[in-house]
């Protein structure tokens, strides 16, 4: 039987928001809210934290083990062979690939796209494409669902700098099996991941409302929460996403 693992890529570095994974939301690190909600999709068989190799990031293994998922460590910076490396050692027949900068992660919408990844024969299916246009989801809300047959053949491919940093540039730019998974509505507009002060402050936010110590809020839950309090919406509408290096 194919396995399906969700890699999640972690590292304590980040230029905007040093160890933003570890801040503190509700009692519970970033990290181990993005664990709690991945856990839920009934479609991901394993999840394994990619964590760097580098020196201080030890304490996210310790808190993987913690969680009671399995963890690899592998490149900073050459964050494509770590996720190759780590599928490759848990014998991964599709990754979702997941970042840890996204605590509020959706097992449903993980879910749904997965299922559709099943039912079709595409190299990849994605609700984070990265043109204008190929995405309607939220941004904190991105999951790639690939082979690792696609993943390897980006590992032993990519050469440019952001093609390995970044994982799925070589498979988006390559391949012509590539499906962008999209909501009936266009919610590309909004920001919930994790990168800045302002980030933090509207997740921390949203958590007071809607979490009450059980993950049981979805997509749908924050949409009809930014829409009773429009104010939310503003508090990181300003904040710019961090464009792809090194494209050349």
């Amino acid at each position: 039987m194919k396995k399906t693992v969700s890699i999640i890529q972690a590292r304590m570095g980040s230029t905007r928001l040093h160890g933003k994974v570890l801040l503190n939301i509700c009692g519970k690190t970033v990290l181990e809210h993005v664990i709690d909600r991945v856990k839920q999709a009934g479609f991901i068989d394993e999840v394994v934290i990619a964590i760097a190799d580098s020196p201080g990031n030890e304490v996210l293994a310790e808190l993987a083990e913690a969680c009671g998922v399995k963890y690899f460590r592998g490149s900073e910076e050459d964050v494509l062979s770590r996720y190759y490396y780590a599928a490759r050692e848990n014998k991964a027949d599709t990754i979702v690939r997941i970042t840890s900068d996204c605590p509020l992660i959706d097992p449903k919408v993980a879910d749904e796209i997965i299922f559709f990844y099943r039912k079709n024969r595409y190299d990849m299916v994605s609700n984070a494409g990265p043109g204008k246009g190929d995405r309607t989801y939220p941004r904190g809300l991105d999951t790639e669902v690939f082979s690792f047959d696609a993943l390897e053949n980006a590992f032993f491919n990519a050469s440019k700098s952001y093609q390995r940093e970044h994982v799925t540039p070589f498979i988006y730019e390559t391949s012509n099996r590539v499906f962008y998974y999209k909501d009936k509505e266009d919610h590309s507009d909004l920001r919930w991941t994790l990168d800045t002060p302002e980030d933090f402050e509207l997740i921390e936010r949203i958590y007071r409302h809607l979490y009450k110590g059980r993950h049981d809020f979805f997509y749908k839950d924050i949409l009809n929460l930014l829409n009773k309090f429009p104010a939310l919406r503003e508090i990181n509408s300003q904040v710019r996403q961090k464009k792809l290096q090194d494209r050349k």
